[in-house]
């Protein structure tokens, strides 16, 4: 199970506990699943119980306990626990890579292409434009204008002095709420900015797919030994949604830094080594990568930036 089939299988569970009378209130039409936070329980968790218990009149823990019988019982969850007031708590079975390649091309490419507003200050329109297509890609109904504090005046014309992507890469990973810091760094083509790793990361994956071409081969998804590369891949389609819902740019420009980084240190792995012919495994291995620069092209259109298959 991936994890995003348990979003699915959590609005599953409450539709038919809704049916079966256990539940009242209205069923949502998706649940917002995160990965834990440090020290948590579990590997995801959502607070579904908290918004199910506004309508049942009822506590969250006991819509929570409702569905933790439920979802404890589905194939692929290894474990449900309530924690808290009433917060759901899960560990999964292991991801398939196979699968999760094939799951993660359709939604990395639904990219929704949205107008920039006519008017309003720079950091506005650059965030407000963020958040429609992420929501847009989602399917999620547009909410009210985020409200966003303004490039600070002491920085002067931005846009002049570091170009539209790091502008926009500056703005985009710093809460609506705070004011973003511009730096040298942003305009360095190395490690230490975040902004070249993710479109050099999108870079190499294109350059794999067109060095296995050269050898003869195509990739092929299959099982890989790439946990922290699956792992936040998996996570991907999750972080979409939470982007859409708590309607924040900067969730999923840092999860492209820590996809862009997985891909980095995977990279070596994929193509075969000097006299070595290309096996099964170095097909799976490709199509991991393939994904993964599918996915960081695909969001940083999200984000309006340039994602060049070349640097």
């Amino acid at each position: 199970m991936t994890p995003a089939d348990l979003s699915r299988c959590v609005v599953s569970a409450v539709r038919c506990a809704v049916e079966d009378g256990e539940l009242g209130g209205a069923v949502p039409v998706r649940v917002v699943v995160e990965r834990t936070r440090p020290g948590g329980v579990g590997e995801y968790a959502t607070p579904v119980a908290f918004q199910i218990a506004k309508g049942a009149g009822v506590r969250p823990a006991e819509v929570a306990e409702v569905l933790a019988r439920r979802l404890g019982a589905v194939a692929g969850i290894e474990r449900v626990e309530v924690t808290g007031a009433g917060f759901l708590n899960f560990s999964l079975s292991s991801v398939s890579a196979a699968q999760l390649v094939r799951d993660l091309r359709p939604v990395a490419v639904a990219v929704v292409e949205v107008p920039d507003p006519s008017s309003g200050e720079l950091r506005e329109r650059l965030v407000r434009a963020a958040v429609a297509r992420i929501e847009a890609a989602q399917g999620v109904r547009p909410g009210p204008a985020v409200s966003v504090a303004p490039v600070a005046r002491r920085d002067g014309d931005v846009l002049a002095r570091y170009g539209a992507d790091a502008v926009a890469w500056a703005v985009l990973t710093t809460p609506a709420r705070e004011t973003p810091e511009f730096c040298d760094a942003l305009l360095v083509q190395g490690e230490g900015n975040e902004l070249f790793r993710v479109r050099y990361a999108r870079a190499r994956a294109h350059a794999l797919v067109r060095n296995a071409e050269q050898l003869g081969f195509r990739p092929e998804p299959g099982e890989v030994d790439a946990p922290a590369l699956l792992r936040v891949l998996a996570d991907h389609p999750l972080v979409l949604e939470a982007a859409a819902h708590h309607r924040a740019p900067e969730r999923l420009a840092r999860h492209l830094v820590e996809l862009a980084d997985a891909l980095l240190d995977f990279q070596y792995r994929v193509l075969p080594k000097g006299d070595e012919k290309p096996s099964a495994a170095h097909r799976a291995r490709l199509a991991l990568a393939e994904a993964a620069g599918t996915v960081l092209a695909g969001g940083l259109a999200l984000l309006g930036i340039d994602a060049p298959t070349r640097l």
